[in-house]
């Protein structure tokens, strides 16, 4: 397994894991570190104190597409947005008054990614979108799956934990169920 990433040395060494330094913007660069994998897991974030979040992050999700196309790599998973999600018919979270400024452009960017996404029937994707608090926690292995709705428990609460989300992602890689959707995962 690679992960390509902007610092190699902050990733806790493992046994099966082979941390490559790469620029995500540099299609050619990344197309020549996937080439020959199965799938591509994208979880690409320019980061949210980033000045220009919107436009990097829709910058580093076209350099991505087109290195997967370019290398061959039909499968591409996306860890996407819950702000994309619908609240109520037609309304996504992210469009809301009360949706949280300091997330919004990131929010926009990733619907942004599904979007370009959308537009690929080259590639065999999948989007997965997160509950809105998205937070660490246990592994639990028992959620919910939804599609384009944000998954809210009887309390109205809408949540899962990374560990969870990892594996409803690893779900998808070894078991698709999701080509070409989006689908979220809580509780």
């Amino acid at each position: 397994m690679t992960a390509i990433v902007r610092h190699p040395e902050k990733l806790q060494p493992h046994a099966t894991l082979h941390p490559q330094k790469g620029d995500v913007y540099n299609a050619d660069e990344v197309a020549r570190l996937v080439a020959g994998h199965d799938a591509v897991i994208s979880a690409f974030n320019p980061g949210w104190k980033n000045q220009n979040l919107y436009e990097d992050q829709v910058r580093g999700t076209t350099a991505i597409i087109g290195a997967v196309k370019k290398a061959g790599v039909k499968r591409v998973l996306w860890v996407g947005g819950a702000g994309g999600l619908e609240i109520k018919p037609g309304v996504q979270s992210v469009d809301t008054p009360e949706f949280p400024k300091d997330w919004k452009q990131g929010s926009l960017a990733t619907r942004e990614a599904l979007n370009l996404l959308r537009k690929e029937s080259g590639l065999d994707w999948s989007y997965l979108a997160p509950s809105a608090d998205l937070s660490p926690g246990q592994r639990t292995g028992t959620f919910r799956l939804g599609t384009d709705q944000l998954l809210v428990d009887a309390k109205g609460e809408s949540t899962v934990s990374t560990q969870d989300y990892a594996v409803a992602m690893i779900d998808e890689v070894e078991k698709p169920k999701h080509i070409r959707q989006r689908f979220t995962v809580g509780y």
